[in-house]
């Protein structure tokens, strides 16, 4: 009896820490893979997003984001001009037909602006994607320690 509570609990510990580092959900041919967002320290306004977007299906584009916990979600590209990394907001992240497109620190990300309140290591953040022919899905995103995620840190 001891080694079934132990192998349960260490199951339940093992579902549960798989559960506070990713979110995956779905709509129609598009699929989004681990996404998750980071931990902010108080009177930090911004915090990136992060996931993988499949596409089953024909081409399509991610229009928009938003969050109950952020003023406005915008979508933004960073990129080298030189050897200074620049950040900057783009209308919309083209979604390949039968590919992938990755949002991640250093590249394609959404910015969460105007955060009303810190975000938590352990909570999840509600985010709405609105894509061009998919239509809306809801992913509800974990926030991950500070350190912590897929990539290195992202400094804006």
């Amino acid at each position: 009896m001891k080694n079934i509570v132990i192998g349960l609990m260490s199951l339940s510990a093992a579902v549960f820490s798989v559960g506070a580092v990713a979110q995956n959900a779905k709509i129609g041919s598009v699929k989004i893979e681990n996404a998750y967002t980071r931990a902010t320290v108080p009177g930090q306004m911004a915090a990136g997003g992060f996931m993988k977007i499949e596409n089953k299906g024909a081409a399509d584009q991610l229009l928009s984001a938003s969050s109950p916990v952020a003023g406005e979600v915008q979508l933004h590209e960073m990129s080298m001009d030189g050897q200074v990394m620049k950040m900057r907001q783009v209308k919309d992240i083209p979604v390949p037909a039968g590919g992938a497109v990755e949002l991640k620190p250093g590249g394609l990300h959404l910015m969460l602006m105007n955060i009303k309140a810190p975000l938590t290591a352990g909570e999840t953040v509600p985010v709405k994607l609105k894509f061009a022919k998919a239509g809306e899905v809801e992913v509800k995103m974990p926030v991950n320690a500070m350190g912590a995620g897929h990539g290195g840190a992202m400094k804006h």
